[in-house]
């Protein structure tokens, strides 16, 4: 074995633990990103299924009905700027 062969076993290890160490960095982001965008899919899944549901129950219906509130908000994706409405 000559005095090379050592070195680069050294720096073979050290260009893999370079690369281990940016898949995990790259995981934790993908983790955090999935994160967000499972919650953002959660928060309009569970803020139209609240709409609904009060728009549709007896009480809101006899709110509406008794003091003529008629909230036609519209849902947060249709203010888009490409819809031509």
């Amino acid at each position: 074995m000559s005095k090379a062969q050592p070195m680069l076993l050294i720096y073979g290890n050290i260009k893999l633990m370079n690369f281990i160490r940016r898949a995990k960095i790259m995981g934790i982001i993908l983790s955090i990103l999935y994160g967000f965008v499972g919650l953002f899919i959660l928060y309009i899944v569970i803020e139209t299924a609240v709409r609904k549901g009060i728009n549709s129950s007896i009480i809101g219906q006899f709110i509406e009905n008794k003091y003529g509130i008629k909230e036609d908000k519209k849902p947060f994706l249709d203010d888009d700027l490409d819809n031509d409405k």
